[in-house]
């Protein structure tokens, strides 16, 4: 590894840009790799052996790309996989937490509420976050099937996304909450409507800034920072219909892309 070498970045689908996004802000300097797993997305309804072995099959795509760090851009892949990929992988491996510290600090109700797929706020990271810092206030976990699908279909703003919203997010603001945690990648993308749906008194916050800080903190540790006098490229692969994706990360990315399909031999 030397700092001339991508960093790469991954998603059951396409949530992970609004990561990317946070990426590329922080570190202008470096080439970025982009994987979505749209094919298998959602992973939120996946078992865990399965989140698993993609996690590691897509890690390896990545480092034969010559990857010098890895970010799971997924809070479901964090929690069922990222432990293995650090026992299997030696470069600086980042991973997602929902971001219910800053929540706890921000919220005046003492209720937060936490949006996510039913496999995070089943996890052992959510259950162990929910001990760490839910003494003292309410935290309220709200499964959102359908969003994700929602989001991957580039549904930012109709009808549908609108009414699923209002199901998951009315509930909670009716229990008090002040302060609404997205706790999936993809959701950052409905957070206008999600505002649309709160008012301007509750927060929406997610952790893709932290990511991003942390990532650059260990790539400085590492020795591994590009030089940010140059301006980093970004490259993007899909294992999910290619005729889809290119307009849809397109969208997303804000930014005319080429989309490349996954190599399938890489995970024979």
């Amino acid at each position: 590894m030397n700092a001339a070498n991508p960093i790469g970045v991954f998603d059951s689908g396409v949530g992970g840009l609004s990561v990317l996004h946070e990426i590329r802000r922080a570190l202008p300097g470096e080439d970025l790799l982009y994987v979505a797993d749209s094919a298998h997305a959602p992973y939120g309804d996946k078992s865990r052996q399965f989140i698993e072995a993609r996690s590691i099959a897509i890690t390896e795509f990545l480092v034969s790309r010559n990857a010098k760090a890895i970010v799971v851009a997924c809070n479901t892949a964090t929690g069922a996989a990222v432990t293995t990929l650090r026992s299997k992988f030696s470069m600086p491996i980042i991973a997602m937490e929902p971001a219910v510290k800053p929540a706890v600090t921000n919220t005046k109700s003492g209720v937060i509420g936490v949006l996510a797929t039913s496999r995070t706020l089943a996890g052992d990271n959510f259950v162990k976050l929910f001990a760490r810092y839910g003494e003292h206030v309410q935290i309220l976990g709200q499964a959102c099937p359908g969003l994700v699908e929602q989001v991957e279909a580039g549904d930012l703003s109709g009808d549908k996304t609108r009414l699923l919203l209002e199901r998951y997010v009315l509930p909670l603001l009716e229990q008090g909450a002040d302060t609404i945690v997205l706790g999936c990648t993809h959701y950052p993308f409905l957070a206008p409507l999600i505002r649309q749906i709160t008012g301007p008194t509750v927060a929406v916050i997610d952790s893709a800034a932290a990511v991003a800080r942390q990532l650059r903190r260990r790539l400085e540790v590492g020795d591994l920072l590009a030089d940010e006098d140059r301006v980093g490229a970004e490259s993007f692969w899909t294992s999910g219909r290619l005729a889809n994706a290119q307009p849809l990360v397109a969208q997303l990315w804000q930014a005319e892309v080429k989309v490349s399909a996954l190599p399938s031999q890489s995970f024979e």
